[in-house]
Formats: C-alpha cells, sequence, structure tokens
C-alpha cells in the first residue's frame, strides 16, 4: 500500500445523502478480485446511459472534475453492503479522500484498508468545502494527514480528527499484511523456538 502523502487535488461536490455502496461499483462488477479496473465502474448507473453513453450532468463526466481526487459528500456515504469492491472502485477512479458528515462503518474502516482517508467533518465545515468544490478544477483543496488540516482553494483551513493508529498506518503504507511483516522477526523467532520445542508438529 502507498504511503499517504500530503497532496492537492481537485475536489468534486457530490452532496446526495445516503450513496450506499451498489450506487459506488453496482453488483454486476463484483465477480473480479482485483483491485485494479474498476474505477471505469464507479459510479456506474449514474455516470452512463442505458446504451453506455456518458451523463453529461453526473459531476465526474464534467470536464473539471474529472481527474478529482477528492470527493465531498452528502451524510451516510456508503451505506448497504459491506462490498470492499467500493473502495477499490473509488481509488481506482483516484479518489484517495473522501469527506462527508457520516459513514457506514464497514465502508469507512474498508477505506483505511485500502489507503484512503475517509474524514468526518460537521455539516457546516462540509458545506463550506461543497461550495468551495463548486468552483470547478481551479478550486484545488490541500490534504495534510500529518497536520491533519484541509485547506480549502480560499485558505480556509480546517481541523480533523483521525484514529492515531490509523493515520501512523496511513502515513506509513500499512495495511494488514504490511501491520504483520514488520513483526516478522518476532515471528520467525516464535517459530524457531515451538520448532525446536515441539519438533514432531
Amino acid at each position: 500500500m502507498d504511503k499517504f502523502e500530503t497532496f492537492s487535488g481537485v475536489a468534486a461536490p457530490m452532496p446526495l445523502v445516503n450513496i450506499d455502496t451498489d450506487m459506488i461499483i453496482p453488483k454486476q462488477f463484483l465477480k473480479t478480485i482485483k483491485r485494479s479496473g474498476l474505477g471505469v465502474h464507479a459510479f456506474d448507473e449514474m455516470r452512463y446511459d442505458d446504451d453506455g453513453n456518458e451523463i453529461p450532468d453526473f459531476v465526474l463526466n464534467q470536464a473539471a472534475y474529472r481527474e478529482a481526487s477528492i470527493l465531498i459528500a452528502g451524510d451516510n456515504f456508503g451505506c448497504g453492503s459491506s462490498r470492499e469492491h467500493a473502495p477499490w472502485a473509488l481509488s481506482d477512479f483516484g479518489i484517495k479522500v473522501v469527506v462527508s458528515t457520516s459513514f457506514a462503518d464497514i465502508f469507512f474502516n474498508n477505506c483505511f484498508k485500502n489507503g484512503m482517508l475517509p474524514i468526518v467533518l460537521p455539516q457546516e465545515q462540509v458545506d463550506l468545502l461543497m461550495k468551495d468544490a463548486e468552483k470547478g478544477a481551479n478550486a484545488r483543496v490541500e490534504i495534510n494527514l500529518e497536520d491533519q488540516t484541509i485547506t480549502s482553494s480560499d485558505g480556509d483551513v480546517i481541523q480533523f480528527d483521525i484514529d492515531p493508529f490509523r493515520k501512523h498506518c496511513l502515513l506509513n503504507g500499512l495495511d494488514d499484511i504490511g501491520l504483520t511483516l514488520e513483526k516478522a522477526a518476532s515471528i520467525d523467532s516464535f517459530e524457531a523456538k515451538a520448532g525446536a520445542a515441539r519438533p514432531w508438529a
């Protein structure tokens, strides 16, 4: 997993509430276990019509937001089924941060496991960032995980909270496997001692 570094990016406004995981990645695309290749199907039913043509009004189809790396979303983002394909699809599209007033718990946890940062803020701060995002591609937002700040294109600085352990994992690019490998020496030592004590095992 890549380390999460300070970056600035285009923020796309998506004020719809209760965006569920089936809206993020519809069920027909869940047959794969690969994390790559799902970005083209992110928000599929909102992005494309029945003939596969892009729907011009959808925010991520608009020229200003095609390179968006941040979503400013409505309340209860990522609700619905627990599919991990949802953060896979967003990440493959290029989304690194989602800001909302609340997230479904499983989606929230899956984001961290896949190198994405979900940020929970009060409604008034989300509204400020939503308004800022509506300016288009010129309104670049900066995310500083180390300092736990979001800086809007107007220079407004918003502080956000994050669990220290999750922050450590993102800053160091550690998923569950990476965390385990940090203990490789201790694991090898345990296995060697266990093998010597119980050679028949």
